[in-house]
């Protein structure tokens, strides 16, 4: 999965009616899972199958605005980290480990452009 599109998240201010809208069109349902800091972290299904997330923008950080955010599968997060910042991008937010989930990092590309990587458990 090196390079693939793994996962996306909805950062929105409304998650009961983005679950209302996304449950609508698509048919998801949806699971919460209690985030460490606080607030809800609801997974949303097609049929048995995880598709993706979502979180208010208020549990992310005050400055966070609405939108679909990508996680890039890599072998190595930490590696891949290093990588970003040879190539004249930055990490936002060092690797660190997701229970039950893999290692994940924030990064920003060289042309300002945030993304999440991810290495399964």
């Amino acid at each position: 999965m090196h390079g693939q599109i793994d996962w996306s998240e909805l950062l929105t201010p409304d998650p009961e009616a983005a679950k209302t809208f996304y449950g609508t069109v698509f048919g998801w349902t949806f699971s919460s899972m209690p985030m460490p800091q606080g607030g809800s972290y609801w997974v949303a299904m097609a049929g048995d199958q995880p598709v993706a997330g979502i979180m208010a923008t208020a549990d992310v950080g005050p400055d966070t605005q609405p939108q679909w955010f990508t996680y890039i599968a890599t072998d190595d997060v930490d590696r891949s980290c290093e990588a970003i910042v040879s190539g004249g991008g930055t990490v936002l937010q060092a690797p660190w480990d997701i229970p039950y989930v893999g290692r994940i990092a924030v990064v920003m590309d060289a042309q300002k452009v945030a993304f999440g990587l991810m290495t399964r458990s």
